[in-house]
């Protein structure tokens, strides 16, 4: 796409998704989700529609990353296996603890180097974490923990899961702020 004399790139994704859909990543990349059936000439109608507003998320995101604090965590691959196990441990270890506390159960524990979540968790009850995780303050550890784990009572972010966060984790609202202000290292080798 051409702005202003500029070219912005934007990755494609077609898929069989019913609507189009726009995302700017945290390095200003820009990815259009669209169905197969949208042609070329649909979407390039699409993007300039929506020239504006790309361009101002991706100023926002630019901003965003100037403040941005790192976890300074090592690239995964320069991890030892002891080191990985070690990560491994401590967020399982604290996954168990709030398990019984909220008494909820998971599947698999798995320690993965995602570049956009800090963890999620599947509707068969397992749970992914970002080895990250491990070089953040305890507290953003635990709160990732009790989200994920929240979701095993609510597979959404409605006003009832929030409320499940909270009776975990009274100040998770702060805790959220403070993730926010932490970007995820792309420090891997390519």
């Amino acid at each position: 796409m051409e702005v202003q004399g500029r070219i912005i790139p934007i990755q494609v994704i077609r898929s069989d998704r019913k609507s189009i859909g726009l995302e700017i990543r945290q390095d200003t990349s820009v990815i259009a989700r669209v169905p197969y059936r949208l042609s070329d000439k649909g979407l390039e109608t699409f993007l300039e529609k929506h020239t504006e507003w790309i361009l101002c998320k991706r100023k926002l995101a630019g901003k965003r990353q100037d403040y941005r604090r790192f976890t300074n965590a090592p690239p995964f691959s320069q991890l030892t296996a002891k080191e990985r196990e070690q990560i491994k441990e401590k967020i399982a270890a604290r996954v168990k603890y709030y398990c019984e506390v909220m008494g909820v159960t998971v599947g698999r524990i798995t320690i993965r180097n995602q570049k956009t979540r800090w963890g999620s968790c599947s509707s068969k009850g397992n749970v992914n974490f970002n080895y990250q995780l491990y070089y953040l303050p305890e507290k953003l550890l635990d709160y990732v923990v009790v989200h994920e784990l929240a979701h095993r009572r609510h597979m959404n972010h409605s006003s009832l899961f929030w409320t499940e966060v909270g009776r975990y984790f009274p100040d998770f609202q702060e805790c959220r702020k403070q993730l926010g202000e932490y970007g995820l290292a792309q420090n891997e080798v390519r």
